[in-house]
């Protein structure tokens, strides 16, 4: 049956699209094996795909289990081959994958099969039809159960998708195909810079005991110092008596984005009535959170790289001495090891598992900081390492956002 056209479309296509059923287009919409296997998985035999590793139109490898030669060979006639597709039928109901060349002849469990397909039939483009919010929800509407959803194999025979000419398909699929490479080309870049920070944060630090570090720049050979803490901080005293800082300018401490504007990060602001007690924080000022975090249960320590604003008396606020840069500062205590461990002798917790340790007391642990130079070229390192991550990150948020919008609108 014609149905109609999508918004956005590829030059040279003008057809409208049909109506199909799926049990028109496969056939073969089954089961793959329901029940335990358990008797026959082992650490190292055939892959077994299961709904877990099905997710957002891919099959991902985060947990894998095994099954042994008798087993695999007694589900053959229900083996997986290249371009079938299968589905989530409980739980994460709708999740659907293609089986790629490297999975030819796996062995599912607990997954819709569509197999055997009747006529030409983009697989890849069906993977992201099932991904569009359309979709979704008419996969929603024939679901059973209250806790746990689930959807039935002849549910899906009689399941109605819009297909243009195979042509578009194959059009249509690779070019979210190439959206999705980017974005996991992207992704991967991002992990992988935060991976080698996390490496550089303990390599470019002495260890305990050591007084230089494993890895360091050219040019720099002096060993570290190990002072207490305050004689690189001073505790500010400055608070918003005169509320020349509203409601607007509270700011809080994110372990993952350090220092931001409360309303912007979060959507409101949780300030009292009165802010006049707020301390005041200016850029390149160091702000100690006196609230556990689930890394940091004795709180975080980060450096203000934004507008000036005020935060309450949960936070310490202070100022850095000429002998240190403050953005080292926050690099140092990054490392949620060496912020634990700094923090640990000096924290008393309190009945509601609030932080009791005065703004000085804070400052009376000892660190180990090198001179002001080489402090500086590791926070430009560091600061190179942030921008990557930013930007792979942003990218990565930019591709999303493209995708999401054109699976609404090269759909009918």
């Amino acid at each position: 049956m014609a149905m109609g056209k999508p918004k956005i479309r590829f030059k040279g296509y003008e057809d409208a699209w049909e109506q199909r059923k799926l049990g028109e287009i496969y056939g073969s919409i089954g089961n793959a094996f329901v029940g335990t296997a358990t008797p026959y998985y082992v650490e190292q035999g055939h892959f077994y795909l299961e709904s877990n590793n099905v997710k957002d139109g891919q099959i991902n490898h985060n947990s894998e289990i095994f099954i042994n030669d008798e087993f695999y060979e007694k589900q053959k006639d229900k083996w997986l081959h290249t371009g079938d597709v299968v589905m989530v039928q409980s739980g994460h109901v709708g999740h659907a994958a293609v089986i790629p060349k490297e999975l030819n002849n796996t062995v599912a469990h607990a997954l819709i099969m569509f197999r055997n397909p009747k006529e030409e039939i983009e697989p890849y483009f069906l993977n992201y039809e099932y991904q569009t919010d359309k979709v979704k929800k008419k996969i929603e509407n024939i679901t059973t159960g209250n806790t746990i959803k689930h959807i039935l194999a002849s549910d899906m025979q009689e399941f109605v998708v819009d297909v243009p000419k195979y042509e578009e398909q194959k059009v249509i699929a690779s070019y979210f195909s190439h959206l999705d490479h980017l974005i996991t080309l992207h992704q991967r870049k991002c992990e992988e810079t935060k991976s080698l920070k996390k490496y550089m944060l303990q390599k470019m630090f002495p260890e305990n005991g050591k007084c230089v570090p494993e890895i360091r720049f050219s040019g720099f050979s002096d060993a570290w110092e190990q002072r207490k803490l305050e004689e690189y901080l001073g505790v500010s005293k400055e608070k918003n008596r005169d509320e020349s800082f509203g409601k607007d300018d509270v700011l809080s401490v994110s372990g993952e984005y350090g220092i931001v504007n409360q309303i912007e990060f979060q959507g409101r602001s949780f300030a009292g009535a009165s802010v006049a007690n707020y301390g005041v924080v200016e850029g390149g000022d160091v702000v100690y959170t006196k609230s556990p975090l689930k890394s940091n249960p004795y709180g975080i320590i980060k450096t203000n790289k934004g507008k000036t604003g005020i935060v309450s008396t949960l936070y310490a606020v202070y100022k850095p001495k000429n002998n240190v840069g403050a953005e080292f500062v926050q690099i140092y205590f990054e490392l949620d090891s060496r912020m634990n461990s700094y923090m640990h002798p000096l924290v008393n917790k309190g009945a509601k598992n609030d932080m009791k340790v005065s703004d000085e007391n804070a400052l009376k642990g000892s660190v180990i900081f090198p001179k002001i130079d080489e402090q500086k070229a590791i926070s430009k390192y560091f600061a190179q390492l942030d921008h990557l991550i930013t930007l792979h990150q942003h990218k990565c948020d930019e591709l999303q956002k493209l995708k999401k919008f054109m699976l609404q609108n090269m759909f009918v």
